[in-house]
């Protein structure tokens, strides 16, 4: 090419581009999705690195994530509990999500130490200040919800009874036949 071909071949590739940018993006578009749900995770990690363990599938889902692995301390955390999880408290607790965001938010910009959160949050940040305590009940006893509105989500793999699980068994919950409690244990004879 000569230089003159040049030039109109660069000039062309300038007005193609221009018009590429120009156009408007589809909200709906999978790929513009899996770009958030990426930049949502990679968000996520930069917090807890170790928290890419768990799969997000949207923004308020990595929020709930990552302050669920701060709070509960723990680098691995089921992924289907913690979609049940948070679409139960989410769908009984108004603004659920945006609380995750400004309490994530805050433990960010503070540098809050997980040790010391629940008192800062009682100290001076009333709004979200129950919210951790909501979620710790929601992964330690598997409860979500007060009173009679309370839904249990998780028993046996609720983290109270994971921890303790490699020695002992939830409290009442029955590992034989049906019935088989009511008879008196067979002795060793």
């Amino acid at each position: 090419m000569v230089p003159s071909e040049l030039h109109r071949h660069a000039s062309g590739d300038h007005e193609l581009r221009e018009t590429h940018a120009c156009q408007r993006i589809d909200p709906s578009d999978p790929s513009r999705r899996r770009l958030l749900a990426g930049l949502v995770a990679a968000y996520t990690a930069s917090l807890i690195p170790w928290a890419m363990a768990v799969p997000v599938t949207d923004a308020e889902h990595g929020t709930f994530v990552a302050l669920s692995a701060i709070l509960v301390g723990r680098r691995m955390l089921d992924a289907e509990q913690g979609r049940r999880l948070h679409d139960a408290l989410a769908a009984i607790e108004p603004g659920f999500d945006a609380d995750c965001q400004v309490l994530l938010n805050q433990i960010d910009s503070q540098r809050i130490d997980p040790a010391m959160l629940q008192s800062v949050l009682d100290a001076g940040h009333a709004n979200v200040a129950p919210l951790p305590r909501k979620i710790m009940r929601a992964w330690c006893l598997g409860l979500v919800g007060e009173g009679e509105a309370t839904r249990c989500l998780a028993y046996e793999q609720a983290l109270d009874a994971v921890v303790v699980g490699d020695v002992l068994r939830p409290p009442t919950y029955a590992y034989g036949a049906y019935g088989s409690w009511s008879r008196p244990p067979a002795s060793k004879e």
